[in-house]
């Protein structure tokens, strides 16, 4: 039996990593198991092996052909592990670059991972912006909340070439500040 390939993505910021881990726990509580891969890691795990970078925000800033091949590495190793099982593929839709975005499912991604679903986990750009600015954890480029509306707007067109290319579908999770538990519930919903 083929497993379920649901690719959740949003800008950085937006918690959707907190989004993914609340939903797994409730559907394991009902005995629906995921496992979540993150496509980023994957790329970073190569990238070090290569000396590349030396942490993971150095990643965005890396040249398109190095991208590119961190791509196809991630989403080859991705794919095989996903061939019976429920996946969860935590990724962005696109990265801001220094060039511009870069998609962060380019064809040669989607053609591998063959996504059923891809969740857009979205909020206020000024939520995200304070969410950003209260994560010391991380080195990020200071943007604006236009930049980060502008953002989550490509994220949004880029989601449909990318349902026209696999025939996937698309949806939207709202996790707005105080209401974690509804974008848990919206994401669990998709999952089921």
């Amino acid at each position: 039996m083929m497993g379920k390939k649901v690719v959740v993505t949003g800008v950085p910021g937006v918690g959707k990593t907190t989004v993914i881990n609340g939903a797994m726990d409730r559907l394991a509580a009902e005995g629906v198991i995921y496992e979540s891969v993150n496509f980023g890691t994957f790329m970073f795990d190569v990238a070090c092996n290569e000396n590349l970078v030396s942490d993971r925000d150095e990643m965005r800033k890396l040249g398109k052909d190095d991208q590119k091949r961190l791509q196809q590495a991630a989403a080859s190793g991705i794919a095989a592990m996903s061939a019976d099982a429920n996946i969860i593929i935590d990724t962005h839709s696109s990265i801001s670059t220094p060039a511009g975005f870069l998609a962060g499912l380019p064809e040669w991604v989607l053609r591998e991972l063959m996504p059923d679903v891809v969740v857009l986990v979205e909020t206020d750009p000024d939520q995200i912006l304070m969410r950003r600015l209260g994560d010391a954890s991380r080195a990020r480029d200071m943007e604006g909340s236009r930049a980060i509306a502008g953002h989550q707007e490509f994220n949004r067109a880029i989601a449909a070439a990318y349902a026209m290319y696999t025939g996937c579908t698309v949806r939207i999770v709202e996790n707005a500040d105080f209401l974690l538990e509804r974008a848990i519930d919206d994401l669990a919903d998709v999952l089921r």
